[in-house]
């Protein structure tokens, strides 16, 4: 709790009304007539409202205060942080020879009359390979090899790409003449297809990728075939890990449509889908887009040659975790890449270092601090006066706004030749707009208190958010185990993702990247008392599953009110900040109980009556339900995750 700021001055607007009629009355008895109407009363309403702006004014100067001793104990803000997503540039052709679009290459939304574009930028150099179909296998889950079916189907035979009756494991193999990492490629297929049982909508099927060693999941952009159902074509996203491999005494790069266990409910095959003709070719390529503008190139003022010189940038602030800001002086010798620290403690005479202020935009050199016996020490190098000083690039932009739905990143700002569109398949996330004063205020006082040293639960808290500002939770909890030492603690990190129209959020997006995990590792490492084991990873995730039965009320549409009722399920059993009972997410370790539920569906628009709720736990990566429950326990540590409710809406 926060020390009590006394008021200067308490007087309001009334006492100080009050105060000037008691001091006319004193000094000027004959003034007898002081209705409101009097011109001497409107004056002396006059000043008291403007002598109760100014105390208002001096009663905040304790905040004031409060502000420049975080300044002075080293509290900076937090700057923004940038969405990510992956972006795909379709070209206006298949492929013939490779291409390149280079990274800093600029995409944003589509510009309305009420918003501006957001702009993303591409982090990396994307290569669209072109590719042929050089390959064709069918395999069984009853048979160790594949057999070759790439001279019938040269020759126009027909080919079942499963087995007569397909089953769990049955799958297709294509090889490809050249491997095509990140690149969209489409398969089309021709055949007799019709018949084979499936829900085109939801087929029992996976493609995947080999890597060399093992296979790897492939993002179905676009399933014209409805899982080999109908002629038609598909394209895949194909992972950064595709590589040319040996399979059955054959070397392609192949890729796999595989049959999987169905689901309750869902439709499988009933025959083997027969195909005449296969053919693939790079249509696209993705890459990696953070919600940013580059900077390349800035020149700063020169070196007036004193210590502690600060240089603001021209554009601000400046992103975290966008790429490292390069800061170079001009010398003798050509240009010399200047250190970046955290702070001048530990910088001698001779260190070229400098600190960033990334909210302000401001690079400051070391200072020269008068020591006790009268001497002075210089902390850090100082150019040479006139020198030039330049940053060579960083990045600015950023925040929650960046945090955009699936396919709204339309429009490319960079010309590129044969790429004609561009989309994002996937909702970007991880922007977080920058830190508030009154955040830092509170911010402030735990610094204080760890002192850069992580000792208790809370410690390991704020150290690892100071680390990765952008995530949305941390929790540090013991941990315990036969293969783990004592005094092992596990800090459990909740990246930031995007919550979507209708609450429901993807378990891919609620774990976090190798990078911020090592990221928080390596800083806690740091601080860490000696002895002490520290793990880094993310939450434990308990699926649940909700089926209910909703009776609407009369005139509303039961379509409408399935889907909110679906939402208002997903937002409430929801992990991140936004969903949750009170909004900042569901709370570690909180049972889910169905009369809980039962309150939340109860107040969903156009719902007359809650007739049924069941809760039903399940494992969100292989969709298996358990036993129906009327109340679900989590670890103490763990977090609940939204897996396929399913609502029944009738009518009365």
């Amino acid at each position: 709790m926060a020390l009590p700021a006394p008021d200067l001055d308490t007087r309001r607007f009334a006492d100080l009304v009050e105060d000037a009629h008691r001091m006319v009355r004193g000094r000027f008895p004959q003034w007898d007539d002081q209705h409101p109407s009097d011109p001497g009363v409107t004056l002396i309403e006059t000043f008291a409202f403007m002598v109760d702006q100014l105390v208002y004014r001096l009663n905040r100067v304790p905040d004031r205060l409060h502000v420049k001793f975080l300044d002075l104990i080293g509290v900076r803000l937090f700057p923004p942080t940038p969405a990510r997503t992956d972006v795909t540039f379709w070209l206006s052709a298949p492929a013939t020879t490779a291409l390149v679009v280079p990274s800093g290459t600029t995409t944003g939304t589509t510009r309305t009359e009420t918003a501006e574009s957001i702009v993303f930028t591409t982090e990396d150099d994307c290569v669209a390979l072109p590719c042929e179909l050089a390959a064709v296998r069918v395999g069984t889950s009853t048979e160790d090899t594949s057999e070759d079916r790439t001279s019938a189907l040269r020759t126009g035979l027909p080919v079942a790409v499963f087995g007569a009756v397909p089953g769990d494991g049955d799958h297709l193999l294509l090889g490809l003449d050249t491997a095509v990492p990140r690149c969209a490629v489409r398969v089309e297929v021709e055949g007799d297809l019709d018949g084979v049982g499936v829900d085109p909508t939801d087929p029992p099927l996976v493609w995947e990728a080999h890597d060399g060693e093992g296979w790897l999941p492939c993002r179905v952009l676009h399933d014209g075939t409805g899982g080999l159902s109908t002629a038609g074509a598909v394209v895949l996203d194909v992972p950064a890990g595709h590589r040319t491999s040996l399979l059955d005494g054959q070397r392609a790069a192949w890729l796999r449509a595989r049959v999987v266990a169905h689901r309750e409910g869902q439709a499988t095959y009933h025959a083997s889908p027969t195909v005449h003709r296969i053919s693939a070719c790079t249509v696209g390529v993705s890459g990696s887009a953070v919600n940013a503008e580059v900077v390349d190139l800035e020149v700063l003022d020169a070196a007036e040659g004193v210590a502690g010189q600060v240089f603001v940038l021209a554009e601000r602030p400046v992103l975290a975790g966008a790429g490292e800001v390069v800061l170079e002086v001009e010398s003798d010798t050509g240009w010399d890449v200047w250190t970046r620290v955290e702070h001048f403690a530990a910088s001698g005479p001779d260190d070229r270092h400098f600190v960033l202020d990334a909210a302000q935009g401001e690079i400051s050199l070391g200072p020269v601090v008068r020591l006790a016996d009268g001497t002075l020490r210089r902390h850090g190098a100082v150019p040479p006066h006139g020198a030039t000083l330049r940053v060579r690039r960083y990045a600015t932009g950023g925040g929650a706004l960046g945090n955009v739905a699936a396919r709204t990143i339309r429009t490319l700002r960079t010309s590129i030749p044969f790429v004609a569109d561009v989309e994002n398949v996937r909702p970007a996330t991880g922007g977080k707009d920058a830190e508030t004063v009154e955040q830092a205020r509170d911010r402030g006082g735990l610094a204080l208190r760890t002192r850069d040293r992580a000792v208790t639960a809370q410690d390991y808290e704020v150290l690892a958010r100071e680390a990765v500002p952008e995530v949305a939770r941390v929790r540090c909890v013991p941990a315990s185990g036969p293969d783990l030492p004592p005094g092992t603690v596990k800090v459990l990190v909740v990246p930031s993702a995007a919550i979507g129209d209708d609450g429901r959020v993807r378990l891919a997006d609620l774990v976090p990247p190798d990078a911020v995990l090592a990221t928080v590792a390596d800083h806690l490492d740091r601080v860490r008392l000696v002895g002490t084991t520290v793990l880094v990873e993310p939450p434990r995730y308990r699926g649940v599953t909700v089926v209910a039965r909703l009776v609407a009320r009369r005139g509303a549409r039961t379509a409408e009110v399935r889907a909110e009722a679906v939402r208002a399920l997903s937002v409430h059993l929801n992990p991140l900040p936004g969903g949750g009972p009170d909004g900042a997410g569901w709370p570690f370790g909180r049972s889910v109980r169905a009369g809980e539920l039962h309150a939340v569906l109860q107040q969903v628009a156009g719902v007359d009556l809650v007739e049924d709720v069941r809760l039903y736990s399940a494992n969100p990566v292989t969709g298996e339900r358990g036993q129906e429950a009327a109340r679900i326990d989590l670890d103490p540590h763990s977090l609940v995750f939204s897996f396929d409710h399913q609502v029944r809406v009738e009518t009365r």
